[in-house]
């Protein structure tokens, strides 16, 4: 599958991972649409990307789901492929206090969003020559990090999730792809988990973003980058020792 001349939906693309696959694919000849909940983003994003499309648009919110598509599938009824990328992480001691309200907000974005995306664009996708949709979920999805339990949480659903969605469209004309980033250099990693991550390297965006492209075109259903890809081994060799060095990240 060429990642060139198609018409792309990216969710939470107005910064990190999101951004960089939107530049990466205008530069491959794509028309890019990307999402966000911000409109001060939104008009950043657009500034440093003159040819991107941009729609303000909250995955956690059903009605803005369905109007997204109303609108998009009239504007560019070609588009041919879904990347659901908005997600939070957040660093979470579940012993301390929370509003009910608060403590599953990383499940409605980063896995009920997707979810629901697929829903409504699945009708739409069907009808598409090679159409495809890209799940991006996290090394985290295979050993779960206790600092963040809640995102673990919700990756390890998604990941679930797109196997069962691969299995059920086989036959089809849509491919189902899992994208699982390491530790990636972006604002939310910046802004939280550096100093926990005790020097930690994490991955350029770009490099991650030219593996996911490769993995792609070579006909990859799962992409595991770096870290990745030995957290998935370990999650099958020895699950219980590297969630135990995990756990020790960022422990007061």
């Amino acid at each position: 599958m060429k990642l060139s001349q198609r018409t792309i939906l990216i969710t939470g693309g107005t910064s990190g991972i999101g951004l960089e696959l939107a530049r990466q694919l205008i530069a491959r000849d794509n028309v890019v649409i990307v999402t966000g909940r911000s409109a001060d983003r939104i008009a950043q994003a657009k500034r440093s990307l003159p040819q991107l499309h941009a729609v303000q648009s909250d995955v956690t919110e059903p009605d803005s789901i369905r109007q997204l598509y109303e609108t998009l599938v009239g504007r560019f009824p070609t588009l041919d492929t879904l990347i659901n990328n908005a997600g939070i992480m957040r660093s979470l001691k579940l012993p301390q206090h929370r509003a009910l309200e608060d403590v599953t907000s990383e499940i409605d974005i980063d896995l009920t969003g997707p979810m629901r995306m697929v829903q409504q664009f699945l009708p739409h996708l069907l009808l598409r020559p090679n159409a495809l949709i890209v799940n991006v979920s996290s090394g985290l999805a295979f050993v779960p990090f206790a600092a963040s339990p809640i995102y673990s949480a919700a990756k390890a659903g998604l990941h679930a999730y797109t196997r069962c969605l691969r299995a059920q469209l086989h036959g089809t004309r849509i491919t189902v792809v899992e994208l699982a980033p390491p530790l990636t250099e972006t604002p939310l990693y910046s802004a939280e988990y550096k100093q926990q991550m005790n020097g930690q390297k994490a991955m350029a965006a770009d490099t991650l973003v030219r593996a996911a492209i490769r993995g792609i075109e070579a006909g990859k259903a799962e992409i595991r980058p770096g870290l990745a890809n030995v957290l998935k081994i370990a999650s099958r060799v020895a699950p219980g020792t590297m969630f135990r060095q995990l756990a020790k990240v960022g422990r007061d």
